[in-house]
């Protein structure tokens, strides 16, 4: 969510509810909690930083990718990269992303091996916000990146989801000056990109999403608008989920659903489940904030420490557990075999954090 030349102070207008549907969703019991912060951690602390996960040279390993320091001001803003080998549990930084400048909001997502990284936002001295084009393909294996074609149309605070071991689709997102609805379609095999079905819900930023088979849950994120002459960052209350025509992927049946229980939330963890057929959603700020952590409207932010799920098969919500530690500001979830991994992020102080929590959503 970037202004381009618009002055980052416009951005901290006041927040107001939009009227997006609250429809109650039917929900199963909550179990007992089953989450952990684990014993070892990233090498520093980092949020807002894209994340996924690929065998590495010594098995399963979390990557992560720029993001933002401990100092939360435009001086933070990184390109640092990261590895944490799950069987070993041990972490350390790797070659940086190849960028001049640090990067906010981007994603990361694994096709066939390889990460692929895209955009993200810049932050300038006198607060202004770039949203960047660049796409790179990381190879676990040596440990390099390899540029790719650039987005055509460039955003940040997006969601990024892969398709056939082969496609990724960016839906909706921040442009320069304005949320977009647009549907980008990456294909890693030709490099080539192309337009899908755009999203019909409000254009978002900070939204949360997976994908399961051939369909994906998007859920919430945070809306612009224009009131009393000023810019004003809202809340959206709002789940589509998307039905992709395998035959002709660019081709998706776009339908709105029931919300989960609860208030809005903006940026949570989220990752499709194969097996299960759900896509999982942890943790995520309840006021739309700017990158330091601090509401739009002046108010701090506070994470939840819930996780829960959409089940494709059913089009319910179920509510799956508590976090060990609540959590908010992070791009995605990874999963390795049957648990879930959170990467950093922001705790409930706004503090920048290097802990990795782990999780199991159960059957």
């Amino acid at each position: 969510m970037t202004f381009g030349a618009i002055n980052a102070s416009v951005r901290f207008g006041v927040v107001i509810a939009l009227g997006f549907s609250l429809a109650a969703c039917e929900q199963s019991a909550t179990p007992e909690p089953v989450s952990e912060t684990l014993g070892f951690a990233l090498p520093e602390p980092i949020s807002n930083n894209a994340v996924a996960v690929a065998d590495g040279p010594d098995g399963p390993t979390l990557y992560s990718f720029n993001g933002l320091k401990a100092g939360k001001t435009w001086t933070d803003t990184s390109n640092a990269a990261f590895a944490c080998v799950i069987a070993t549990e041990a972490c350390k930084a790797i070659a940086p992303v190849p960028v001049p400048q640090g990067r906010l909001a981007s994603a990361a997502v694994n096709v066939a091996g390889k990460i692929y990284i895209f955009g993200g936002y810049t932050v300038a001295a006198n607060g202004d916000e770039v949203s960047t084009p660049e796409v790179f393909a990381f190879d676990p294996a040596t440990g390099s990146y390899a540029q790719q074609a650039d987005m055509p149309t460039p955003v940040d605070d997006m969601v990024v989801v892969p398709y056939q071991n082969r496609f990724i689709y960016l839906v909706s997102g921040w442009h320069d000056e304005g949320n977009v609805s647009v549907v980008q379609l990456f294909d890693t095999q030709t490099g080539a990109w192309t337009e899908a079905t755009p999203f019909p819900g409000t254009p978002v930023f900070g939204h949360a999403g997976g994908i399961a088979g051939d369909s994906m849950i998007i859920s919430d994120g945070v809306a612009s608008v224009f009131a009393d002459g000023k810019r004003k960052f809202v809340a959206a209350k709002l789940s589509w989920r998307g039905d992709i025509d395998p035959k002709n992927p660019t081709q998706i049946a776009w339908r709105s659903v029931n919300s989960h229980a609860g208030s809005a939330r903006y940026r949570m963890a989220a990752i499709g489940d194969n097996a299960g057929k759900r896509i999982i959603f942890a943790g995520g700020g309840d006021n739309p904030y700017n990158y330091d952590g601090i509401g739009y409207d002046g108010v701090p932010a506070k994470p939840s420490g819930g996780f829960f799920a959409y089940d494709l098969k059913t089009d319910r919500w179920q509510e799956l557990g508590r976090l060990a530690e609540p959590s908010m500001d992070h791009r995605a979830l990874g999963k390795v075999g049957q648990e879930y991994y959170i990467v950093g992020g922001m705790d409930a102080e706004q503090n920048v954090t290097d802990r990795i929590t782990r999780f199991r959503a159960g059957p």
